[in-house]
């Protein structure tokens, strides 16, 4: 018998944010058991939604809007969120994200992450001393190089140049200027929440992996490998800190702002340890009968930290039955169910175009959930 349901879903991509996905899932259970008690677990992993999420989900928090450079060069509206008057939370992705690249310009060895770097400024203005920046959905690959350039760094050529915006411009890096670094960076505690799987070079390196996804070629993927080693060769020398920046957990995130941040003195941190446990997470998970999770993509990647992996390790401590509902099934997916997953399944009842399963993604979650679920309640019956 099914009373008590728990929904703790990641957003998915370009569609639904977390809050979204929750209340879909939360319809489709109201349609096949009524009178089932739902808790909605929104959940953030650092990437779109965090700093929303964040301060909704925080007494006194809120969101402090404003313009910055976006990841193409241009202002964009952004944001950032303040938890009280310490902390505040920079969610890189609503400054330079995937999304807000324009399909014709997915150039990662172009892209910077300069806005974020005017996010912690910002948020530094308003009296904060301990900022997490949250890590997730990038459309950037510069190593976090941008950032560093407007909290100040210049980062120079040969000749004393300095070097554009963009990844591929670390290549001709030859040496950083810190001394007009903002002097509040070393009163601040800055905290990276991220994915410790992502590492910024090697043959996992982040180029490799992600840049694919954000328009790179073959050939500019070993361009921006190439480039990321340059700039790790650099950070390592000029600005020296004890942390292997080359392949240490996290430093690949968000396309290597983890290593860039990690420079000037951040604390890289596994995500979930510090943006779920303010939530009670596993004490709701443990009430519940069944465990809904969901996330737009189900992949190889996904038992490697991403959201769903995350839900279901933690609902097997208590022994909870997790199904997972996903945007898309992609190779390997079946490796999730080593994270504890009893079940997952795809949300598109028939081949859709990309334009429509992103506009539609909240139909389609509602009726895929009241679709998993009749044949959960049908197992069970038969089992009986």
């Amino acid at each position: 018998m099914i009373t008590r349901v728990a929904i703790a879903p990641s957003g998915f991509k370009e569609s639904l944010s977390a809050e979204t996905a929750a209340e879909a899932i939360a319809e489709g259970v109201r349609r096949v058991v009524p009178e089932a008690e739902v808790d909605l677990i929104p959940l953030v992993d650092g990437g779109e939604g965090t700093a929303a999420t964040l301060a909704a989900g925080t007494p006194g928090g809120r969101l402090v809007r404003t313009r910055a450079t976006g990841p193409v060069g241009s202002l964009v509206g952004t944001h950032f969120a303040l938890l009280g008057p310490d902390t505040a939370v920079v969610e890189m992705a609503a400054v330079a994200g995937l999304a807000l690249v324009p399909h014709h310009l997915r150039d990662p060895g172009a892209t910077t992450t300069y806005g974020v770097g005017e996010l912690i400024r910002a948020a530094l203005d308003t009296g904060v001393r301990r900022i997490l920046v949250g890590c997730g959905d990038s459309g950037t690959s510069d190593g976090g190089a941008g950032a560093l350039q407007a909290l100040g760094a210049r980062l120079l050529n040969a000749e004393g140049s300095a070097l554009p915006y963009g990844g591929g411009a670390l290549t001709r890096l030859d040496r950083i200027d810190p001394t007009g670094l903002d002097p509040r960076l070393k009163d601040t505690e800055l905290l990276v929440a991220c994915n410790p799987f992502n590492v910024l070079c090697g043959e996992r390196g982040v180029a490799r992996v992600f840049g694919p996804q954000k328009g790179a070629s073959p050939r500019q993927v070993e361009e921006l490998s190439a480039a990321l080693d340059r700039w790790a060769s650099v950070l390592e020398r000029d600005l020296p800190v004890d942390l292997d920046l080359r392949e240490g957990p996290g430093t690949g995130a968000s396309g290597g702002l983890g290593a860039g941040l990690a420079a000037l003195g951040a604390r890289l941190l596994p995500r979930f340890d510090v943006l779920l446990d303010h939530l009670d997470l596993d004490a709701r998970l443990a009430r519940a009968d069944l465990v809904l999770t969901a996330e737009g993509a189900l992949d190889f990647q996904s038992p490697r930290g991403k959201v769903p992996a995350e839900v279901a390790r933690r609902a097997k401590l208590s022994g909870r039955p997790v199904l997972v509902l996903a945007g898309t099934i992609g190779e390997g997916a079946h490796h999730i169910r080593a994270s504890g997953v009893d079940a997952y399944s795809g949300i598109l009842p028939a081949p859709v175009s990309l334009p429509e399963a992103l506009g539609r993604g909240g139909e389609f979650l509602t009726d895929a959930t009241e679709r998993a679920l009749r044949m959960v309640l049908l197992g069970a019956r038969l089992a009986a």
